[in-house]
């Protein structure tokens, strides 16, 4: 019998109002023939919620009632200013802002991340097993994050789905979905075994975005997360306390000297600008320390130092040193 009367309701959604008609106008409207002390109890008493249905907006839900009266239920819609926020929006290139280069952004730029409209999930709980640095002769940038293939990924902050791609696509990627929140942030979540985003979809701070896998150039299943202002990759951890599962503050400060590899959260600024104002070089066939320190004005003990290598390490074509 409820079944009956579910269906009933479902067919008379369309021939009711756009406004959800709420149980009190339900009782208000039936003829009354109790006491009034009963009527009063009748419209104090809620109707229990039967069934929920699915809308065109996934953060909207329509509650279907005991009386034959529905709902609209409002899951909350995610917090985004959308002024300026489709700068450089490409859904088919991984990279946004190429031909940005780093020399023209702003000394410091302010960052909101936290507000009493926005919050913060970790993607997947655990600590940093590779961090934001140089990997063998490729740049690492961004942090691996161990996890099981099928572990639920999630979104870090509100935000709307700029790409999301297969791994054939997206080369060492993998699988790749990539958000660009409304502080002009963009965080990357890749060798995901399984997308449940795609370009132009909004997200909310802590919805799974797709599981875990180890898709692209991997070795074992992990999460590969990645956090880019303009394009330019800057070290995760100085957003996210990640073997706490926080956000180090709500306010970030990016100083151009961030956006390099070898700039990494814990160091100061001196040391941030040192590192970023490295000259590499790559080694090529006939080279020693010898003819590449004078090339360069230094000295091998001061590249040795550098490298924390010994003068007597055998370097090979195609490795990168530091030479100032």
């Amino acid at each position: 019998m409820q079944r009956y009367f579910l269906i009933l309701t479902l067919l008379m959604l369309p021939l009711l109002p756009l406004r959800a008609q709420n149980n009190v106008n339900a009782v208000k409207n039936a003829e009354v023939t109790a006491e009034p002390d009963t009527v009063e109890t009748q419209l104090l008493t809620p109707a229990e919620a039967i069934d929920t249905l699915d809308t065109e907006d996934k953060y909207m839900k329509i509650v279907l009632y005991e009386n034959f009266t529905w709902s609209y239920f409002d899951l909350g819609h995610p917090s985004i200013d959308t002024a300026g926020f489709y700068e450089g929006w490409d859904p088919e290139k991984i990279h946004a802002f190429k031909d940005v280069p780093v020399d023209s952004l702003p000394a410091k730029i302010d960052l909101r991340l936290l507000d009493s409209t926005h919050s913060f999930c970790v993607p997947v709980p655990g600590s940093v097993r590779s961090s934001f640095r140089f990997r063998g002769r490729r740049p690492h940038k961004g942090v691996d994050l161990p996890l099981h293939t099928g572990d639920t990924v999630r979104a870090a902050f509100d935000g709307v789905v700029r790409y999301s791609g297969k791994g054939r696509e997206t080369g060492g990627y993998g699988g790749l979905v990539i958000i660009r929140h409304d502080n002009g942030l963009e965080t990357y979540y890749a060798h995901l075994s399984k997308r449940f985003v795609f370009s132009g979809d909004m997200i909310k701070s802590g919805e799974a975005l797709g599981l875990g896998g180890s898709t692209g150039r991997s070795t074992g299943p992990h999460l590969h997360f990645e956090t880019r202002y303009m394009g330019k990759a800057f070290d995760p951890e100085r957003v996210v306390d990640f073997r706490h599962g926080t956000i180090r503050d709500s306010l970030i400060t990016l100083k151009r000297h961030y956006f390099n590899v070898y700039s990494h959260y814990g160091m100061t600024d001196e040391e941030s600008k040192a590192a970023s104002g490295r000259i590499i070089y790559v080694v090529r066939k006939g080279d020693n320390l010898g003819r590449i320190a004078a090339k360069y004005g230094t000295t091998v003990s001061a590249i040795c130092k550098l490298n924390k290598i010994s003068s007597k390490s055998l370097i090979r074509p195609g490795q990168r040193l530091i030479v100032r």
